[in-house]
């Protein structure tokens, strides 16, 4: 641990903003050394409509995660969702110049780089290139052509696309709050990498990551990512219908949702009320339970069966694309009551909460372990995995340096991620902007 760097996941949500500060032990495991949350101002389901205060809030849990920990945060991997993030299948292939030489990472990068340059909408950037199957000189269903000889090498990806105006603000949020930007990682990957066992990527899974603006998805099959997508829709809609539903105000409706709140409106009788404090010098108001979970009933089904549309936009129902594992439910929103029941009730499949845990170590405060960390927690584990990437890399070039060969020296260039050149670009065109 005293070797190991501190590695920071920002979560920027539309709720609540969390920074939280972890490090690997000797067991593999991580531990959380310090966590902050704020509110989050100035976030609309997952993107940035308000800078000032979204700095602010950010600002806020960073202070709070470096008091906790008596650490200063430099550099953060941020978390990315919202409605202007979509996802497409993309196949390309690049000509070997000498196919008497093996495959190497080299050749996987330039491929990824042709994925890259493909021109987007206006105003679109690429955020992840994820490799799905290989091909080699036409031999399909290659996980890891690496070492194989040929002259022909293809993939199919699956291609993450955001705003870069979006990304752009957000950048500037986390610049603007002194902080270094270290990377960027689509939230439902950090969510799934943090809850989803290999097993269940292997079997076949889609994990909901219920949010406040947004719930995010991701399908998951032969341990390979399938499907992405974000729904403009997460637990503040419940709120909001309550609140209209109900005649109350924001504050009394989340208490009732989280309090009271049940997905399944069957199991609460009609005469159950809840009294709430009436508004100043006016009578308490009393809530009928049975009516709270029918307006929430009708919510989060509308928001369950436009992500089942997108799981059978996948494809589930082919033999070849059954989800064995079922539905994983994880985010804040995931803790609703009865909300399993009416995910399997909607879809017919086997859903389990997912939680962070397994990654954590043992002596984690249950609260760090709670469902709405995930991406958190995921983002940590994403910070930790770039902190080793550039490790292994600066041990190679100081190889090469050794040994004093030009065309290795070249060879880490070529190397670097796709993420780590985005995320340059990006900086180069901030600096540029002021």
């Amino acid at each position: 641990m005293k070797n190991n760097k501190i590695a920071v996941g920002l979560d920027i949500g539309t709720t609540k903003i969390v920074a939280m500060m972890g490090v690997k032990n000797e067991y593999n495991k991580l531990d959380i050394v310090g966590i902050g949350k704020s509110k989050s101002r100035g976030v609309h389901r997952g993107v940035v409509n308000n800078i000032t205060q979204t700095i602010q809030s950010i600002h806020s849990a960073v202070h709070e995660a470096e008091a906790l920990s008596g650490k200063k945060i430099n550099n953060v991997v941020v978390g990315i969702a919202g409605q202007h993030i979509r996802s497409l299948q993309h196949s390309d292939y690049i000509t070997r110049t000498n196919p008497e030489e093996v495959i190497d990472e080299a050749d996987l990068e330039r491929l990824k780089n042709q994925v890259f340059k493909l021109v987007m909408l206006p105003g679109e950037e690429i955020i992840h290139v994820l490799p799905q199957e290989y091909k080699v000189d036409g031999q399909a269903e290659i996980k890891e052509p690496k070492g194989m000889y040929g002259g022909r090498l293809e993939a199919n990806f699956h291609v993450v696309v955001g705003q870069v105006s979006s990304i752009r603000n957000i950048m500037r949020c986390v610049k603007s709050a002194g902080i270094d930007f270290g990377g960027i990682t689509l939230e439902p990957i950090a969510s799934s990498d943090s809850v989803l066992s290999v097993e269940e990527k292997e079997a076949g899974v889609a994990l909901i990551d219920i949010g406040g603006g947004t719930t995010d998805l991701a399908i998951f099959k032969d341990d390979i990512i399938r499907h992405t997508a974000v729904i403009p829709f997460g637990g503040n809609i419940i709120t909001e219908d309550i609140k209209e539903g109900c005649s109350i105000i924001e504050k009394h409706a989340e208490q009732l949702k989280i309090k009271f709140g049940s997905a399944w409106p069957g199991e609460n009788k009609e005469n159950e009320i809840v009294s709430i404090p009436g508004l100043i010098g006016r009578e308490p108001k009393e809530i009928s339970l049975k009516n709270l979970s029918k307006i929430i009933h009708a919510r989060v089904q509308e928001i369950i069966q436009q992500v089942y549309s997108e799981i059978k936009n996948y494809g589930h129902d082919h033999p070849k694309k059954k989800l064995i594992a079922g539905i994983v439910l994880t985010g804040g929103g995931s803790q609703l009551r009865h909300l399993k029941q009416l995910v399997e009730y909607i879809t017919g499949m086997d859903t389990r909460i997912g939680y962070p845990n397994e990654h954590l170590a043992g002596d984690t405060d249950k609260m760090t372990a709670s469902p709405q960390y995930s991406t958190a927690v995921g983002l940590v584990m994403n910070a930790i995995e770039k902190q080793e990437n550039q490790i292994h890399e600066s041990e190679k070039n100081s190889n090469h340096d050794n040994k004093t060969n030009i065309d290795d020296k070249t060879k880490p260039k070529t190397n670097t991620s796709i993420i780590e050149r985005f995320t340059e670009k990006l900086k180069t065109f901030l600096e540029s902007a002021e």
